[in-house]
């Protein structure tokens, strides 16, 4: 995948593939104001686990987002999971909050969304915010995610707890050029629940 280009954008904000050097990125997140809406922060001994998970792909890609300068400011990522029965992507992001509001998870969001697409596995792309997050849920919607519906969703994954959670499918085989990503921009797409 180290040959896709990923889309421009006005930001000049860029991912780069996980890394060696995503370790102290990862402990500069795990902050609570950072993890408020996904169970708090984890234990050093998670964040390692985390860190080799990432290095590992998790069966997709994880990235480190950074400005023009170089500077790492954020995470995202796309991984293979199956959810109700279907082998789909799953994508998660995290922006530190000094680099918030200013459309860095936007454009990190699109790169990976670009990624996904030309990589071809997987027809649909979901991700699960919490209920109680509006900045992640805003840009799910601003993306071109349709709502299929609220759920209870595994968190953190093996815990055996349970998040309420917002899921949001992009259709990665739509076009790109029709309001909301393609067919599924129509409230046609919704569905009741997870």
């Amino acid at each position: 995948m180290s040959g896709v280009r990923t889309p421009e954008n006005a930001l000049g904000v860029r991912i780069e593939p996980w890394s060696e050097e995503g370790l102290e990125l990862l402990r500069r997140i795990n902050t609570p104001e950072m993890k408020r809406h996904v169970g708090g922060p984890e234990t050093e001994e998670q964040v390692l686990a985390r860190h080799r998970r990432y290095l590992g792909a998790l069966d997709g890609r994880m990235f480190r987002v950074l400005l023009p300068g170089g500077e790492a400011v954020g995470t995202v990522g796309y991984w293979a999971r199956v959810w109700r029965g279907e082998a789909v992507y799953e994508s998660g992001w995290n922006v530190l909050p000094s680099h918030q509001g200013r459309g860095v998870a936007a454009a990190a969001v699109a790169a990976v969304l670009h990624r996904a697409r030309a990589e071809g596995r997987h027809r649909y792309l979901h991700a699960f915010p919490s209920v109680d997050n509006p900045a992640s849920n805003a840009l799910c919607r601003r993306a071109g995610f349709v709502l299929l519906g609220e759920c209870d969703f595994p968190y953190p994954p093996g815990s055996g707890r349970t998040m309420r959670s917002n899921d949001w499918r992009l259709d990665l085989a739509a076009r790109t050029d029709a309001p909301g990503g393609g067919p599924e921009g129509s409230a046609a797409g919704r569905a009741d629940g997870c």
